[in-house]
């Protein structure tokens, strides 16, 4: 007799599957990352005055493991949350992409960047890797977003460490200028609007199933 409680961690182990769907979802971020007929600026004076910080290339880079600890991490703390957020995030994706594809746009990165010391050369390998277009709106702030969101099922210490870096890798978006203001708004908004999207698509398919499995009980009542 197999004990609940290791068939329900087998059982988040095999939601995790479906993490292995972002980086195939990702393959057309490369695709559209390159100029297009029309390229928009959406650079204001707030940008302009906004500086430069070399040493918040750190958090922008941690966003990788964080996002995936952070899905890793809900899927075990709340299986609803986990879909929610997963689902959102997906969905930012496919968005940001069509807006990519219809609207791109562009951002100004410093011109007189030393290659020498670690940090430096650490934000040489994101430009060089990262061309600086999609960039409306952002992934790194709408992804972050979507953690902060989502960290609410957590206890106090660790939502508010994923809460802490996720505004500290929003905030690196705009100090390393992979982005501008108006790619952190529209982040944040495509964001909310996924997640409470997705909140009503994963109720709705929890109270189907439910539904389904109640006439199933219902018919093998009657049968008996």
């Amino acid at each position: 007799m197999t004990h609940p409680t290791k068939q329900s961690s087998l059982s988040t182990w095999l939601t995790l599957l479906w993490l292995t769907g972002i980086p195939i979802l990702y393959i057309p971020y490369g695709l559209l990352n390159r100029p297009a007929e029309h390229v928009y600026s959406l650079v204001t004076d707030l940008d302009r005055l906004t500086p430069f910080v070399p040493s918040f290339i750190i958090p922008y880079v941690l966003w990788y493991p964080f996002i995936a600890a952070v899905l890793v991490g809900l899927a075990f703390k709340d299986r609803a949350t986990y879909y929610r957020t997963l689902l959102a995030l997906c969905g930012g994706l496919v968005l940001s992409y069509i807006v990519y594809a219809l609207f791109q746009t562009a951002v100004q990165r410093p011109d007189n960047l030393a290659e020498t010391g670690i940090i430096n050369r650490l934000i040489w390998l994101v430009y060089s890797h990262d061309q600086p277009f999609n960039c409306f709106p952002s992934i790194h702030v709408l992804t972050s977003y979507l953690m902060l969101r989502g960290a609410r099922v957590f206890g106090g210490t660790i939502r508010w460490a994923v809460t802490a870096m996720s505004i500290l890798i929003i905030a690196s978006t705009l100090l390393v200028k992979q982005h501008v203001l108006a790619d952190v708004v529209g982040g944040i908004l495509a964001g909310e609007l996924l997640y409470r999207l997705a909140g009503i698509a994963v109720s709705y398919l929890r109270g189907h199933r439910k539904r389904l499995t109640l006439k199933g009980v219902e018919r093998h009542v009657s049968a008996e």
